[in-house]
């Protein structure tokens, strides 16, 4: 299965953004999924996460309403919405898929398919 993450960009703070994280080469329908930022300097860090049906979901404590994470099974993709973005949200976003497991981890070592990843930059 490869992972390509799409929608980030430059947006000012408190804008808007919505990540992508489209499968091709496998169905995503049966794994966990989730949303990773890396930011300058700083470790890899997991935003949220999502069981396969997309019924149970996870975020960072730093997140709480701020994003959703959400997926469409039938488009074989996951998706992050981001809203009133900060400059500290400012990272490379990666999404990331576990085919060991159908429900919610939040490490990243659980994960076995990446994508590149997306830049999001928010300016103050």
């Amino acid at each position: 299965v490869q992972l390509q993450a799409s929608g980030g960009g430059l947006v000012q703070t408190g804008g808007s953004l919505r990540l992508s994280c489209a499968a091709s080469g496998g169905r995503l329908t049966r794994y966990a999924a989730a949303w990773f930022r890396q930011a300058p300097g700083k470790e890899r860090e997991i935003v949220a996460a999502i069981s396969w049906s997309g019924g149970s979901t996870s975020y960072a404590d730093s997140i709480q309403s701020q994003f959703t994470i959400s997926r469409d099974n039938a488009k074989n993709t996951v998706y992050l919405q981001m809203n009133a973005l900060k400059p500290e949200d400012t990272a490379l976003y990666y999404c990331a898929a576990d085919s060991r497991s159908m429900f919610v981890r939040n490490t990243a070592y659980a994960y076995d398919y990446w994508g590149r990843g997306t830049l999001v930059t928010v300016s103050s």
